[in-house]
């Protein structure tokens, strides 16, 4: 293709897609403010889906390094390499157990003091999204007994709602990690579900600008999460 891609594997995942996009801005000299190929013309020079040309793009803006302007296209913000637009931290334990107690470590450092933040920096769009969030998980929750994807997508807008782009950006570099409490862990998709109440608790506190209940509803589901993870892997 004209615009420089190499088509992918059919084993591609969206780091690939990625990393692509990347070297794609090393090779050709773009400068910051420069537009890049439209979705289109990624799509087919990568032969990969909307969807993922979409959520390459989505985790390139989380990290700062473009910026998708309604109408327009996306621009660069950030010049980068294909070797370092994405560089994602692996838990590197053969246990299950273990992966999930350092990254609920790491967990409670950043969910705790996003959730405070969010309380008093909030914007009334940004209480619409996470209240829309979290009534999407409760209603996949109530309906399935269980409700990973949605979970993800309520704490998402909370560090959004932060104020802080670092915590989006940080959360893209070990998301592969944090999603292993999103995947059914120990095959028990009740994993955690004491936790669901809290949730809408939190959103409460973080709606309302009460940045210490905010903390400690946060902790609260974190409580839960490890208690199951210990109770779940004896």
């Amino acid at each position: 293709m004209s615009i420089g891609f190499a088509a992918l594997p059919r084993s591609y995942r969206t780091d690939d897609a990625v990393k692509a996009l990347g070297e794609f801005v090393a090779n050709t000299g773009l400068s910051v403010g420069d537009k890049l190929p439209s979705e289109h013309e990624i799509m087919a020079a990568l032969g990969v889906g909307r969807s993922t040309v979409r959520e390459a793009i989505r985790q390139l803006q989380a990290l700062g390094v473009v910026e998708t302007r309604k109408g327009l296209g996306t621009f660069l913000k950030s010049r980068v390499s294909g070797s370092t637009v994405h560089l994602p931290l692996h838990v590197d334990t053969g246990q299950l157990r273990d992966a999930l107690q350092q990254t609920l470590e790491v967990r409670r450092g950043l969910e705790a003091e996003a959730s405070a933040l969010a309380a008093t920096r909030a914007s009334a769009e940004d209480i619409d999204r996470m209240r829309a969030a979290l009534e999407e998980m409760e209603r996949v929750h109530l309906d399935k007994g269980t409700a990973g994807r949605e979970d993800l997508a309520f704490h998402l807008t909370i560090y959004d709602a932060s104020g802080n782009p670092l915590f989006r950006q940080l959360l893209e570099q070990i998301r592969e990690a944090f999603e292993h409490f999103f995947e059914k862990p120990f095959d028990r998709p009740d994993f955690a579900r004491r936790s669901f109440p809290f949730h809408r608790e939190l959103f409460e506190a973080i709606a309302s600008g009460d940045a210490e209940t905010a903390r400690a509803k946060t902790f609260a589901i974190l409580d839960i999460v490890a208690e199951d993870i210990e109770d779940m892997s004896r």
